[in-house]
């Protein structure tokens, strides 16, 4: 079973508001955007939220994802990343999204998570030679998974184990945008899976 996890315990200090709540085009929130992409790729959804987040909560209920609220959020997203893979341990492996990440389009992750599927320890999205996100981990990482901290998340794992990563090419620029900004909104196209090849020559 591909557990999705949903990293969506930031604290939106750059973007002024609540980042995650803010509605797109189509009135549906940020991080319901994000989710969706998700949501269709994996076996079972999970979202990892401030326990007082409860607006968020309701939203990504509606989307189709349970709920895991981290205590130690604080501690950043490797807290998360942790608290959210121990929590489902009995996953074959885990499909990590981030909730700021509204572009990716539903293929890709899907894309990743079948490499997961196929056995990989490690697959992600490439862009352009850019790495991006969902990550998907296998099982044998869990136990490092679970021992994470800090606000690097699992950067130094993907680089410790680099020759274990399955890369997954793509044309989907939005595996590299992430909202921080109110100003990330106007300069991204609000619309899934903006491709940057359609703007720029490669």
């Amino acid at each position: 079973m591909i557990t999705g996890l949903l990293l969506a315990a930031g604290r939106s200090r750059r973007f002024g508001s609540p980042k995650l709540l803010h509605r797109l085009s189509d009135g549906a929130p940020l991080a319901v955007h994000s989710a969706r992409s998700l949501r269709a790729a994996v076996d079972r959804a999970v979202a990892v939220i401030k326990p007082d987040d409860l607006a968020l909560a309701t939203q990504l209920r509606q989307a189709g994802f349970e709920i895991a609220c981290c205590p130690d959020t604080h501690n950043g997203q490797g807290a998360s990343l942790a608290f959210g893979v121990r929590v489902t341990g009995g996953s074959t492996g885990w499909l990590v999204a981030l909730a700021d990440m509204p572009y990716i389009r539903p293929e890709t992750a899907q894309a990743v998570a079948a490499k997961l599927r196929g056995g990989a320890i490690i697959a992600a999205p490439y862009f352009r030679g850019h790495r991006g996100h969902p990550v998907g981990f296998g099982r044998a990482l869990g136990p490092q998974l679970g021992a994470l901290t800090g606000d690097a998340g699992a950067l130094a794992l993907i680089k410790a184990h680099r020759h274990l990563v399955v890369k997954v090419p793509c044309r989907d620029a939005g595996v590299l945008e992430d909202i921080d900004t109110p100003d990330d909104l106007r300069r991204t196209p609000d619309r899934p899976g903006f491709d940057l090849a359609d703007e720029a020559a490669p």
